[in-house]
Formats: C-alpha cells, structure tokens, sequence
C-alpha cells in the first residue's frame, strides 16, 4: 500500500501522469524579493475551559485560502489518441481506481464507485473555435494567500503540467487569472501571484514548536466543494521514508485531507499556519485518518528561495551514503547502528576536499545528531551552498571532527544513496568468478571507464556472495577495506580471510557504491 500525494482531483492526477513541464526557475518580473510575511512564533497558551467553537478560527483563516483550478491546451491528435495516448489508462486497476470505464468491467458487477468526473471532458476556452487546440480542464486545489499583494503558497502538484491557472478567493466565485512564480518537485511546494492589492493574507506559526496531541485544522477546497474544515490532532512529526517527493518531512494530522485540499491551509488554535496540506495515506484514494502537511516553516524557506533565485539552492556534502545495518555497525564499531556508512565519495566534491573517506560514519552534522539518511539529507538541504559546519565521523573506531565548506546541489543529483544493503549472509568468493576489467568486458558489462577493481563475471545463485546481493557485473572495489585491483588479488584476499566469521566488501554497480557484510556457512 503506497502514500497517495492528492492532486486534488481526478483530472489533477490524470494529467499528472501524461504532462511534465520545467520544475525550477519560472519567475514574475515583478517578483525580486520574498515577501514579509506575518509571523508569530510563540507557543500556544494553556487555558483553563473548554473551546465550544472554532468559528472565530475559521473566520480568521478562510478568507486567506483560495480554490485554485487549472486547464491545458489539449491539441487534437492527444483528444482522439486511444486512451488520451496514456499507456496506464490500459491498466484495469488503474481506470477502476479513477472510476474510467472499460471493457473489463462490461461482464462483472462494478462495486459502488463515487461519481467522479471523466478526465477527458473539455472546458471549452480561448481556443474553442480552433479544431486543433483546446482547453482540457484538469482538477481543482487549494492555496494559501501569503501577501497582501497576491502571493500564494501552493503545491507543485496541484498546478504541474497547467497551461492555465485561476484562483478564487474565500467562498467567492470570481475566478482571477494565476501567473506561476516558482515550483519545487523536490518538497511539493508550489507560489502563485495574482494582481490584486490588500488581499487577506495569513500568519505563520512556528511549526517547528507544533507537539503530538495539539489540535489542528484542515482549511480547503475538498472534491471542488467551496471552502470545507475539518478537525484532528497532530498524529506524528517528522514523517518520511514513503516515497512521496525528495524531501520529506511531514506533519501527520488525523483532520480529514480529501482530493481537492492539496495545497490548503493546516493551522493552530490561534488560526497560525504550521502546515501545507500535501497527501494521505489511503486504499480508496480518500481520507483515512492519516493525512500530511509540509511544515510551515519549510514551505516558507522554500518559497523564499524561489523567490529570491528563482529555484531552491541546497547544501551539498558529495557523498553516497547508506544506512547502518546491525553488521555494518559490528564491522565498523559503532554503538547501536548510530550514524550513516559512507560508501562513495564524489571526487573533488565538498566532502573528498574536507578530507571524508569511504568507510566514514557520520555521525553528526553542524551539531545535530544524524538519526538516518533522511534526517542527514535534510540537515544538509537546509543550508546553504558556502555555509562552513563540522561534521562527526567515525574512522577506524576514532571519532573526529572535520570542518567542510559545503557545496551548491547540482541539479537532478540525489545527496543520498537510499537503498537498503541486501540481507548479508555466509562466505566471501565461493562460488563467484572474478576478472580483471579490460575492454572487451567494459564493453560487455557496460562498465565506466574509470572503473577501478575487479568484475564478477559469473555467480551461482544459490551462494552466499549472491544471498548477499552480488551479481554478474557487479565491481569488487574493497575487500576487509583492502583496494583490489587485480582478480590474483581478490582471490588471494579471500583466500586470507578464510577464519574471519565476517568479511566486509564494497562494491559498485550502476554508478553507484555500497558496502555489503558477508558471513561464513555455519
């Protein structure tokens, strides 16, 4: 069961699927600096009672949260192309899912479905006397105005792949025409701007002070109904690992989140913004209880940069990392798998200049902890490129502390290696055929050129190396943190390493390196 990001209606998600569009660097010409924003940071006051309404909150809130539609221009060869050309409209789970008809379901009783909108209607536009372009409606979101002069935090889903966007205001329904400011895939986050003065505008909480068990409320636009609440509690913080965008860290709230609430307000008992409503947990596609917001504070230094440069600017260490596992914590004596493994690192990047080697754990960053790579990946993508900080390792069961100038994320570059090891069990080589790499199998095996070690060119799959994850074309870097270049090498290391209950390789495949634990038979 995955995470479902909302793209807020049924044509949203649709277009999703068929449209991408430039992720950074739109800019209004009128837009140079971030707006200044209301703020307030301190923390909510007990009081004595009971709280028998939150309709001041509402009205304090709503008039500062907008619907936000948008359309395509759909030429006519993708209208009368089979399936609108998508290849995943010819999945039955599919179009059952989105409620599509199909010939699957011509024999068989359909189970009771919501009426939903067909994602191939049109809404005619400008271009409607033109056979050839015309505008396709997509779906339906929410948004939260930020300055009085027409700012809007959003999500990247809600808008991604519109040619047009228009924005209603409150429960008004005059539609203005929406120019896109910036987006971020990486965060989901998304600004608009509208040309209007004195707007309603909304204040920011400190979501970084929001606790577990603090009620919350949902403002937004669910399945295209004008302005809808709901009310929960903060379930979790800190949420991630669900595969939903790059950078995760979300507020988990049980306030129902539907289709259509993307992009809405999540707020506090003072009516503070501390989160933008991004997706939920779900079967059905609808709410469940589990529903997540970015984190205000990370919405606005979003924005901000997008503002300020035009795309988001993050840190960058120049390493490939990948969790401790019980084995890899044993093999490189560290406390209670604390830490994460560097397993590559990027040469003359940030990293390799400060001096950080492959074998490092880190184990703090700038100060803070390092819980996992989730937490590091955000550590480090929450500063900025030139920002000076001292970063823990463990090296050869020695903590120290090295000082890194941190460089600028390149675009399209993942900070962190995220795979987990492959279950590490018996013995090094038995049972693996190891070559020395020339041309003919750089060629063969796809192999870069600068390729260092040794390649295994055969395994036998009922072996402990290919229990372990080996496979043919994979590259023996490292054996027991001795370089192999050689296969004599390999073999003769191996042979060595015979009595040792654990051997520790590392080895790359697909550009990419990880350290694996290898044990003997019993």
């Amino acid at each position: 069961m995955k995470p479902v990001a909302l793209s807020t209606s049924i044509r949203a998600l649709l277009a999703a699927v068929v449209l991408t569009v430039p992720a950074l660097g739109l800019h209004a010409e009128d837009i140079t600096t971030p707006p200044v924003v209301k703020v307030d940071p301190t923390p909510l006051a007990t009081k004595a009672g009971f709280i028998t309404s939150f309709a001041p909150i509402v009205e304090k809130v709503s008039p500062s949260v907008v619907t936000i539609s948008t359309s395509k221009n759909v030429s006519a060869s993708q209208r009368n192309a089979p399936n609108n050309g998508n290849p995943l409209f010819n999945d039955p789970n599919f179009r059952r899912f989105f409620g599509i008809p199909g010939d699957e379901d011509n024999d068989s009783p359909k189970s009771p479905q919501p009426q939903k909108p067909n994602p191939r209607d049109k809404k005619p536009g400008k271009n409607q006397g033109n056979d050839n372009v015309q505008k396709q409606a997509m779906g339906l979101g929410s948004g939260v105005i930020v300055s009085a002069d027409g700012l809007i935090l959003t999500n990247n889903h809600v808008i991604e792949g519109a040619d047009d966007i228009q924005v209603s205001i409150g429960t008004s329904e005059h539609k203005y025409k929406a120019k896109k400011i910036g987006t971020d895939p990486g965060t989901d986050i998304a600004i608009l701007k509208i040309d209007l003065k004195d707007l309603p505008t909304v204040t920011f909480g400190d979501s970084d002070k929001i606790r577990v068990g603090d009620i919350a409320l949902a403002v937004g636009n669910p399945f295209g109904l004008t302005q809808s609440v709901s009310m929960g509690v903060i379930s979790a913080t800190g949420r991630g690992g669900m595969g939903i965008v790059d950078y995760e860290n979300f507020i988990q709230t049980d306030a129902s989140i539907n289709p259509g609430n993307s992009g809405g307000a999540l707020v506090d008992l003072e009516g503070r913004l501390i989160g933008i409503n991004t997706a939920i947990f779900s079967r059905s596609g609808g709410n469940q209880g589990i529903g997540f917001a970015v984190p205000a504070n990370l919405a606005r230094s979003v924005m901000d940069s997008l503002i300020k440069n035009g795309r988001v600017v993050r840190g960058y260490l120049g390493t490939v990392l990948q969790p401790m596992t019980e084995e890899l914590a044993t093999a490189f004596k560290t406390k209670n798998q604390d830490g994460v493994l560097v397993s590559e690192v990027e040469a003359k990047g940030p990293a390799a200049k400060a001096g950080i080697q492959t074998g490092d754990v880190i184990l703090e960053i700038a100060g803070k902890k390092v819980v996992g790579l989730r937490e590091l990946r955000l550590q480090v993508g929450s500063l900025l490129p030139g920002t000076k900080i001292d970063v823990k390792v463990l090296r050869e069961g020695k903590e120290q502390n090295i000082a890194v100038q941190l460089g600028e994320l390149p675009d399209k570059r993942v900070a962190a290696h995220t795979d987990e090891p492959k279950s590490e069990v018996p013995d090094v080589l038995d049972g693996v055929t190891v070559a020395d790499i020339d041309d003919t199998l750089r060629k063969e095996l796809d192999l870069p050129e600068n390729t260092q070690g040794v390649v295994i060119t055969a395994i036998e799959p009922d072996c402990p190396s290919a229990a372990a994850g080996l496979k043919r074309g994979d590259v023996i870097n490292e054996i027991n943190r001795k370089p192999v270049t050689t296969a004599k090498q390999a073999i003769d290391l191996s042979e060595e390493l015979k009595t040792e209950k654990k051997v520790l390789l590392r080895v790359s495949g697909k550009g990419q390196s990880r350290y694996v634990v290898i044990g003997q038979k019993e």
